[in-house]
């Protein structure tokens, strides 16, 4: 990494940068679901989930309809299935070999989002394979998040991206196009073809 003159290399000079923390960034963490958040994340059909392990970082997404994306135990647990994907278990991998873990869960057209920070473990418990089981198919695993703490992020981002406005998507590489750059052999257009046929057959 190239060596920037500006950076700052400790936190009293990152703090000296910024304003005090407004109390009410610290009065909305709770160190569970309160009735308030748990309602707001169950409305939530997309969460992202951040994780560390000693092949390095991973941040993927997760999306179903709500009540199949992920249920509720109780205001300190959550059970999330792991649906069918890549099979490259970069974020079961990590959770493995360190159980911690955030998830950002967002609702369209909300403009808040609300952050978990917790612990993880992997399961294969029959029961709770059955309870997420959709078309007949079960989830390979379960993960079961301890809970540590709950807050909500203010709007400012989600406004300055105008994320939830109504918009034409944007013109952006395929997949295949996306995959041919880093396989130059590979066969994009057949890839791009197929695509969507597939990711309706094989979505649990």
């Amino acid at each position: 990494m190239t060596q920037d003159p500006h950076a700052v290399a400790d936190i009293p000079a990152l703090e000296a940068l910024y304003g005090a923390v407004h109390p009410r960034s610290h009065i909305k963490e709770t160190p569970g679901l309160t009735p308030a958040y748990r309602a707001w994340i169950e409305a939530a059909p997309f969460f992202a989930i951040a994780t560390s392990g000693p092949g390095g970082l991973d941040c993927s997404p997760r999306g179903d309809l709500p009540g199949q994306v992920f249920a509720v135990e109780d205001p300190e647990t959550l059970l999330i299935p792991d649906r069918r994907g890549n099979n490259r278990l970069d974020t079961l991998r990590n959770i493995v070999a360190d159980p911690r873990l955030a998830l950002l869960f967002l609702v369209p057209g909300v403009p808040e989002c609300v952050r978990i920070n917790g612990r993880g473990i992997v399961t294969t418990d029959p029961a709770l394979l059955e309870r997420f089981a959709v078309q007949g198919n079960l989830p390979a695993t379960v993960l079961r998040v301890a809970i540590d703490s709950v807050y909500f992020q203010c709007a400012r981002a989600i406004i300055r991206a105008k994320l939830w406005e109504p918009a034409t998507a944007p013109a952006v590489p395929t997949a295949g196009a996306m995959t041919k750059d880093a396989a130059a052999d590979f066969d994009a257009a057949t890839y791009d073809a197929e695509l969507r046929e597939r990711q309706g057959r094989t979505l649990y």
